[in-house]
């Protein structure tokens, strides 16, 4: 009996974008407010915008976020509960 992999491949997509310290620390950034723009998520974690937006970027393809335009600003917030409980489950909370 062969086994379905497709769910396993989705899984590990999200896991793969999420392997990178920056990454798995704007994640937790966005769900600890919700929703996050880049410039809070920037102060926060006194990262050059530049690389705040190419890892929200790689987050973006990925399918972990979205963002929602209000004018000239972007938020991002995680896109659906399966991937909140997933992070959740990896995020160590000290």
């Amino acid at each position: 009996m062969e086994e379905d992999y497709t769910g396993y491949c989705e899984i590990a997509k999200i896991l793969k974008v999420l392997a990178h310290p920056i990454r798995l620390c704007i994640v937790k950034s966005i769900l600890d407010q919700g929703q996050c723009n880049v410039s809070h998520i920037q102060t926060c974690r006194e990262v050059p915008q530049s690389t705040v937006s190419q890892h929200l970027q790689k987050l973006r393809y990925a399918g972990v976020i979205e963002g929602n335009r209000k004018g000239l600003e972007v938020n991002y917030k995680i896109r659906d509960e399966k991937i909140i409980k997933l992070i959740n489950s990896i995020l160590i909370v000290s």
